[in-house]
This record gives C-alpha cells, sequence and structure tokens, in this order.
C-alpha cells in the first residue's frame, strides 16, 4: 500500500497520505469477512446475540459515533430467547427482531454466529483483540428442584420443553411423552403459565403459529387433559403478568379448578396492594371464587379442558410407577405464609398431598453457568459479579441481560438493564478509564484465530439465507416460518 497504512470505519477508507475519508466501501467487502485492515476507532465485542446482546450493542451503536461493535453468538441462528423462548402464539412479542436486523445491518455492526466463545476462542483472546468486551449470553442453565425422583422419564425442565416446542437444536430429541391425563407444572411464571397454555391449546390456534411441526404433531396425539399450575406461596404472591393470566382465563374448551381454601383472606388483602398486583389478584380472585354469567358458565360446560393453580405448595418427592421407570405423581408439602405481601416466606407445615399425574415440568427458573475460567462468577447467585454492569475486579470486561441480574423479568426489562451496561461502558471509554487510544485488531484476529482452528463463523447476510428458507417452508403450510432444527441443516443453507 506505498508504504502508508489503510484504516477502515464502518464503510470507509482513511488514507493517511491524502488525510480525507474515502467512502467507498461495499457492505459486502465488510460481511464476507475478506477486510483485513483494522480502524483505530474504540472496538466493542459483545458475546451472545439474545435482547440482551442487540440491545447492548444498539446503544453503543447510537451513543458514540465511533464505537464498532462485533456480536459473537454460539448457534448459526440469532436473536436467543427472542426465537427460543418466547411462545409460539405471541408473535408480537417477536417484532422486536425488526430493530435488531436493523443493528445487525448497521455499518458499525457485525455478527459472527457458530462461534463458541469459551470454546472456540477464549475470553482472554476477546479482551486482546477488543478494547471492552460484554457478555450477554443468557441463561441456559436449569434451577434443579433438589428432589429425589427428579430424574424420572416424564419430568421435564421448562426451558427444555419449551426449547422443543421452539426448535432449539439442543431440545430436538427431547419427544415428551404425552400419554398421560394429568400434567403438573412447578412454578407460577410467565414461562410456567406459557407451558400450561401450549399443552391445552387448540391445535386449530398453534397450526398459523412458528411453533414447529415436530411438536405440533406431538401435540395433536397429546393426552394432557388437565394441567395443575404449583406455587410455593399464595395468590397474592404469584409470578405471572395480568396478560399470561388472561390468556389462560380465555382459552378455548378450557375451565379453570381452582381450591376455594386457597383464597381465603385475599379479598381482605386486595385493596392495599399496588395497582399491577391487584388487578392481578382481583382476576384471579374473580375467576376462582365468582360465579360465572350464563355465557360463561355455558362454556365452561362444554369445556374438555381443566387447568388450576395450587397454591401453597412445594414438591418433595417426585413418584415412580411400580417398574421404578416413569413418573406416576408427585408428593408436595403443604405451607403456610410467614409474613405478607412480596416479602412472605413459605414455611412447611409437616403436611403433603399426593397428586397423580404422569407428566411433570420444573419452571422453577433458568440459570446462567461460567463461560470461561478467567470470567469471575458467583455459583450461588448464578450470576457474573458485576455494578451497573461493570465485572468487579475485571477492567473492560462488562455483561448485560440475565448474566448480570439473574432471570428476572421480560424483554422490557432486559432492554433497560442492557441500556444501562452500554451507558457504563461509553462512560468508562469518556472519562478514559478504560482506554481506547491504543488501536485493537477486533475482528481481524479473532477471524484468523477461528480460521486457524477450523471455525468458520456465520455472518448476518449467510443467516439471511436461512430466515428466507424458513420463511418460504412456514408459507408452504401457512405459517411465519417452519424454523429448521438442527445446527447442521442451519450450516449448509448458510454455506450456499
Amino acid at each position: 500500500m506505498s508504504g502508508h497504512k489503510l484504516l477502515f470505519s464502518g464503510l470507509k477508507f482513511w488514507t493517511p497520505g491524502s488525510n480525507k475519508w474515502i467512502n467507498r466501501l461495499h457492505d459486502g467487502v465488510k460481511r464476507s469477512g475478506t477486510v483485513s485492515f483494522s480502524s483505530g476507532n474504540p472496538k466493542v465485542c459483545i458475546v451472545g446475540s439474545g435482547p440482551a446482546g442487540f440491545y447492548t450493542a444498539q446503544h453503543l451503536i447510537k451513543a458514540r459515533q465511533d464505537v464498532e461493535v462485533d456480536i459473537y453468538e454460539r448457534l448459526p441462528v440469532p436473536f436467543g430467547l427472542v426465537r427460543f423462548g418466547v411462545a409460539p402464539d405471541h408473535p408480537e412479542v417477536k417484532n422486536v427482531i425488526n430493530t435488531f436486523t436493523q443493528t445487525a445491518n448497521h455499518s458499525r455492526c457485525s455478527f459472527y454466529g457458530n462461534v463458541n466463545v469459551g470454546k472456540d476462542v477464549s475470553v482472554e483472546e476477546l479482551q486482546q483483540a477488543y478494547h471492552a468486551v460484554v457478555l450477554s449470553y443468557g441463561a441456559e442453565g436449569n434451577r434443579s428442584m433438589g428432589v429425589p425422583g427428579e430424574d424420572l422419564a416424564g419430568v421435564y425442565s421448562a426451558k427444555d420443553f419449551v426449547g422443543w416446542y421452539n426448535g432449539l437444536p439442543s431440545c430436538r430429541e427431547l419427544s415428551p411423552d404425552l400419554s398421560c391425563e394429568t400434567a403438573v407444572v412447578l412454578g407460577q411464571g410467565n414461562v410456567a403459565l406459557d407451558v400450561a397454555r401450549i399443552l391445552l391449546c387448540p391445535l386449530d390456534i398453534l397450526k398459523s403459529t412458528d411453533i414447529t411441526q415436530l411438536a405440533l404433531e406431538a401435540l395433536a396425539e397429546s393426552k394432557v387433559r388437565r394441567v395443575l399450575i404449583v406455587g410455593r406461596r399464595g395468590p397474592v404472591q404469584v409470578a405471572c403478568t395480568i396478560k399470561e393470566l388472561r390468556e389462560m382465563v380465555n382459552l378455548p374448551d378450557t375451565r379453570p379448578e381452582m381450591v376455594a381454601a386457597d383464597f381465603e383472606g385475599v379479598q381482605e388483602a386486595v385493596n392495599d396492594l399496588p395497582r399491577p398486583r391487584k388487578r392481578l389478584t382481583e382476576l384471579m380472585l374473580k375467576t376462582a371464587m365468582e360465579v360465572p354469567g350464563e355465557k360463561e358458565q355455558e362454556r365452561r360446560k362444554k369445556a374438555s379442558r381443566v387447568w388450576g393453580f395450587r397454591f401453597f405448595r412445594s414438591p418433595v418427592e417426585v413418584l415412580s410407577d411400580p417398574d421404578h421407570k416413569r413418573t406416576a405423581g408427585i408428593r408436595l408439602a403443604i405451607n403456610m405464609l410467614e409474613g405478607s405481601g412480596e416479602s412472605a416466606r413459605a414455611v412447611l407445615t409437616g403436611e403433603v398431598e399426593d397428586v397423580t399425574c404422569g407428566l411433570v415440568i420444573s419452571s422453577i427458573g433458568y440459570k446462567s453457568l461460567p463461560i470461561d475460567a478467567s470470567v469471575p462468577f458467583d455459583s450461588h447467585r448464578a450470576i457474573v459479579p458485576n455494578i451497573m454492569g461493570r465485572v468487579q475486579q475485571a477492567t473492560g470486561l462488562y455483561c448485560s441481560g440475565w448474566l448480570k441480574t439473574g432471570p428476572t423479568g421480560v424483554i422490557a426489562t432486559t432492554m433497560n438493564n442492557s441500556f444501562d451496561t452500554a451507558r457504563s461502558v461509553v462512560e468508562d471509554m469518556d472519562s478514559r478509564r478504560l482506554d481506547v487510544s491504543a488501536g485493537k485488531p477486533g475482528s481481524q484476529s479473532i477471524s484468523a484465530l477461528l480460521d486457524e482452528r477450523g471455525v468458520k463463523p456465520v455472518l448476518f447476510s449467510d443467516w439471511e439465507k436461512i430466515d428466507a428458507l424458513e420463511t418460504r417452508r412456514g408459507e408452504a403450510i401457512g405459517k411465519p416460518r417452519e424454523k429448521l432444527l438442527t445446527v447442521e441443516e442451519m450450516l449448509l443453507e448458510a454455506r450456499k
């Protein structure tokens, strides 16, 4: 290059000899991975392409006009729990993908799928290549119930069950046994209600969603007619939102079945509750205790499926059939509450109750896992210890999303916490706590490392090929998309 350095930013060349930017680089050159030079701009790498990763990237790009962001994702496809966690019958929640796509197509953002950080490339290698590394890889582990029998056939985690009907490659072989009449879902958050709703939802509704054909066929054969949603505390502490509860109440061909004793004293407590909690509790009381109008009575009478909350219950043991191979029921401890409101604690009474069921789905929480020995990890809380997203004792290392807070809140919550982390990164650049004056190679050196190790990243333009195929497959059968279910199929389409 005639002895002088060529720098690159987004779609622009900087030639020191002419002292000007040349704005002539075609986007396809950047995305093809053939660019072998690096700009002097601040470089940030984000690990994980779910909502936390994309919202962090979005805010960084907006907050500083010179920051370049690379997003690394273990799977060949982006969007994390928006793709693999959001219920198929909630398409409006998935609209956020449009915003994420805009971010991914920004000239200062690049996506590298099919890269397993911690295995294909270490966090330390990323730290050497980037000014800042943000860990946003979410919570892919399951919290254990810690009770005898949880390894029996017929017991599943909600995370895996949701992954199965949403097409997560690692859950493709789950093949849950739906041949029983009663299913018990442990936990009363939105994921628990999603699982209950999908188990009882009329097929005509599911057929027009992006649920996998595999799951649709299994649900068509399902014998499950009754789902109990079990929680250790009472109606006032239930963790779901009113939208999810209303969907259960209005679900066609189902009727609610509650235990009146669970609602003792709740009516008296309603007026002192904060407004969202008050509305939720009032709907629950109405559903459980009030005699419905004539039309609703008629609807309930015709319903062939039943759902209900069971409060003040904790799992003690999953009971097996005589051969000790399959789930035959669950033993629940009966609790009482100490204290009131959000801070009330469930305390054992010493009594137990056995419920006959052939399917137990544990929805007691997702859990983040450590990614790399070099990254601090609080195994008790299952988070990376941080202050406002800054990883403690690790300059230049940050975290956002569930890895930062634990698995709580909806997508909007994750958006706010990711924006906070991005603000921390920008503050550190502006205050020079983070030294961005020295150039870093960014994806240039990481791409070389991956190439040496035989890892071929999937770029965003490659994902768009997968997206187009899935959309075409869906259109052919009246669905928004029909997902590819294996990493091999995804890679085959991406490489075309």
